[in-house]
C-alpha cells in the first residue's frame, strides 16, 4: 500500500467517526450499497444504521446544542395540561405503542405527554421567529381526537416528534403508517396526512426525573410534589431538523426499520417496529422557511 493511500484511508476513518453533520457522497453510498433517493421523491441522503446481529448502531450523530430555554409560564402551562390528561383524568392517551407489548402507567404517560407538548411549544417558538402566529392546542380530548396534527401552519400539517437530549433518531412506529406515508390512526378523521415531521430534543428528561423519584410506574401521585419536581428545573430545547412527506415515503419504501426486540446501540430493546431517520441525515431546520 502506498504512503498516500494510507494517509487517505486514515483520513476517511477519522471522518466516519465524526459526530457532526457530514454529507455522504454518491461514491460512498454506492460502495456501502446504500440506496440513493431519486430527485423529486426526496433529494437528501439517508444512511442505514450499522447492524451487528440483533443490534443497530447510529452513525450520523448531531451533538445537543440548546436553541433556547423555555419560559417558566410555558413549563407551568404544559405541566397543567399533562397532569389533567393523565393523573387528573381529563383526557386520554394510548397506554401502549402500535404493535408494542409494553403498557404504560400514568407516570410514564405523563412524562411522554409533557415532553410532547413542550416540544410543540419549541416548534411554535421556531415559527414565531419566521413570522407565523401559531400556538399548541391545550384542550384535553378523548382517544382519537387528541392524536391529530400537532401544528397547522399556512395550510401545512406538521407532526412533531421529541426525545431526550442525547437522542439521535427520529422514530416512527411502523404500524402507524401506510405505504403512502399516511398516519393510519387518523384516517377515519380525515387528517392522517402530515406535510412535515420536525424532530426536537429536550433537556432535562421528564421520564428520568420521574424514574429517579419512583413515580414513573405510578398511577396516583401528589400534585404539589410532582409540580415541584418539574418546575425546579430549567428546560431547554434543540430543534434538530425535519423531513417531508416525500422523505417519509422513501423511508417506508426502502425499509429503514428497527424491528421489534432489536437492541438500539446495544442498550435499548425496541418494543415495536419503528421507521427511523438519523439526526445527521435530517433537513436543516433553517431551510424550513422555503416551505412557508
Amino acid at each position: 500500500m502506498s504512503f498516500w493511500k494510507k494517509i487517505i484511508d486514515a483520513i476517511d476513518a477519522f471522518i466516519n467517526k465524526d459526530t457532526t453533520r457530514r454529507t455522504v457522497t454518491g461514491t460512498e453510498r454506492k460502495e456501502r450499497n446504500y440506496p440513493v433517493a431519486p430527485y423529486g421523491a426526496c433529494d437528501v441522503n439517508f444512511e442505514y444504521l450499522r447492524r451487528e446481529g440483533n443490534s443497530y448502531y447510529t452513525t450520523r450523530k448531531v451533538p445537543y446544542c440548546a436553541d433556547r430555554s423555555f419560559k417558566t409560564e410555558t413549563v407551568e402551562t404544559v405541566f397543567e395540561f399533562a397532569y389533567k390528561m393523565t393523573f387528573g383524568r381529563a383526557g386520554a392517551h394510548r397506554d401502549h405503542r402500535s404493535g408494542g407489548t409494553h403498557s404504560r402507567r400514568n407516570g410514564e404517560i405523563f412524562a411522554n405527554t409533557f415532553q410532547g407538548k413542550l416540544a410543540e411549544c419549541a416548534v411554535s417558538n421556531l415559527f414565531h421567529g419566521l413570522g407565523y402566529d401559531v400556538s399548541p392546542d391545550f384542550a384535553t380530548y378523548d382517544l382519537g381526537k387528541w392524536d391529530s396534527a400537532d401544528l397547522s401552519v399556512n395550510g401545512y400539517e406538521i407532526s412533531i416528534k421529541s426525545t431526550k437530549r442525547f437522542g439521535q433518531l427520529l422514530l416512527l412506529e411502523a404500524n402507524d403508517w401506510d405505504e403512502n406515508a399516511v398516519y393510519i390512526p387518523n384516517k377515519d378523521f380525515g387528517n392522517g396526512i402530515y406535510d412535515i415531521v420536525i424532530f426536537v430534543r429536550l433537556d432535562p428528561s421528564c421520564e428520568d426525573i420521574l424514574r429517579d423519584a419512583r413515580l414513573l410506574n405510578q398511577d396516583i401521585t401528589d400534585y404539589s410534589y410532582l409540580k415541584e419536581l418539574v418546575m425546579s428545573r430549567q428546560w431547554t430545547y434543540n430543534c434538530v431538523g425535519y423531513i417531508t412527506r416525500d422523505d417519509l415515503r422513501y423511508i417506508i419504501e426502502n425499509q429503514y426499520i428497527i424491528p421489534q426486540n432489536a437492541m438500539l446501540n446495544g442498550r435499548v430493546r425496541m418494543d415495536a417496529d419503528n421507521y427511523y431517520v438519523q439526526a445527521g441525515d435530517m433537513r436543516d431546520i433553517n431551510s424550513l422557511r422555503k416551505y412557508f
